[in-house]
């Protein structure tokens, strides 16, 4: 089940808070191959030029999307100390990499108390996704709404486990764009950590002073071409969770005019599945205003998710320019903005649609 490699550092490359980038030697019978790797840091320490390093190549080798590389196990001759901080919550629970972390919710947390009385979000806009790469395009839309506005991003854990793995949130935390991270069920490594969904939007809003939530799998998901069989389904369940605790849910269409999947073009068939048989709660649904034979499909398709929820129809003036300003490379399903324009732009209506629903009065 697993491909393992043992290897050399032979030079360190990019690094981003929690991550560095590598380049290992790796032992292939008689000669010595070089593997693009990368170490998350809180987990093993940060490999050294020269060190002898144990990697996990398994989804490297299949192809599959770790973004190209392999993944440090250990540093075997050099181990991180001991963890010295509080802490009982363990996450990638019985993995040879399961962690603790201090959970925002668990009793030796300074805001324990906070989170054991809150009862909900006070009307706190909630934008739902089903992919990661939604998250910037869905906060250059509030931004265009409200350029000031304080976005909390709630991470679940059907993609990427570490929220380290994540080049966006880091660029747009470091830009002043997204003001923290929210690692929830086995998802681990944001500013705060919490058990449930539940749980990391009420954190969101009392301990983060978030005015807009986003909640969105990490990067990478899991889908095998079937109806229910796609990580981003938890996108329905999201959107239930926020309506539960009197947030103001706002669904974004994962949207495509380029996708060579026919389930996929116009308003994807996950979307369709996830708001309208998984969302049992009513939300307002984003359905941008798009030129054309796309925005016609989009319409019609969206049509059938009104029995449950309000189609909101929203402008998209000035968008194309908010996410083109974007510090981010923006990227879905390996297309870019310009090759399925109207993928970003259906997340940037979801986000401006949210900050207009924030309310004044509540505002932390």
């Amino acid at each position: 089940m697993i491909r393992w490699r043992d290897g050399e550092v032979i030079a360190t490359n990019d690094q981003w808070p929690g991550v560095v980038e590598l380049e290992v030697a790796v032992r292939e019978e008689d000669a010595h191959v070089p593997c693009p790797a990368l170490a998350y840091t809180e987990l093993v320490g940060r490999p050294e030029v020269g060190e002898r390093v144990l990697l996990n190549t398994t989804a490297l080798e299949l192809g599959l999307g770790t973004g190209g590389y392999a993944m440090v196990v250990a540093v075997p001759d050099r181990p991180p100390p001991d963890p010295t901080g509080p802490g009982h919550l363990m996450k990638a629970r019985y993995t040879p990499s399961q962690t603790t972390v201090l959970g925002v919710d668990e009793p030796a947390s300074p805001h324990h108390a906070v989170l054991r009385d809150a009862a909900d979000v006070a009307g706190m806009p909630v934008v739902t996704a089903d992919l990661h790469s939604a998250l910037p395009a869905v906060i250059a839309g509030a931004r265009l709404e409200r350029p000031a506005v304080r976005v909390v991003y709630v991470m679940l854990d059907g993609g990427a486990l570490p929220a380290w793995f994540s080049r966006t949130t880091a660029v747009l935390r470091a830009a002043g764009l997204l003001t923290a991270t929210v690692t929830v069920g086995q998802a681990f490594g944001g500013d705060v950590e919490a058990v449930t969904v539940h749980n990391g939007l009420l954190a969101a809003r009392h301990v983060l002073d978030a005015e807009l939530a986003v909640v969105a799998q990490g990067p990478g998901n899991l889908g095998t071409g079937t109806a229910w069989g796609f990580s981003g389904v938890a996108a329905g369940e999201a959107l239930n969770a926020a309506a539960v605790l009197d947030g103001r849910a706002v669904a974004a269409l994962r949207v495509s005019a380029a996708d060579p999947r026919e389930r996929h073009q116009g308003v994807s068939h996950h979307s369709l599945t996830a708001y309208g048989r998984v969302a049992l709660a009513p939300a307002d649904v984003a359905v941008p205003d798009l030129a054309g034979e796309i925005g016609e499909r989009v319409r019609a398709d969206a049509a059938a998710l009104g029995q449950r929820h309000r189609l909101v129809e929203v402008d998209l003036d000035g968008a194309m320019t908010a996410l083109r300003r974007l510090p981010v490379r923006l990227s879905s399903m390996g297309r870019s903005l310009e090759e399925d324009s109207a993928a970003f732009l259906a997340s940037a209506a979801a986000g401006r649609h949210a900050a207009r629903l924030v309310n004044d009065s509540a505002r932390p």
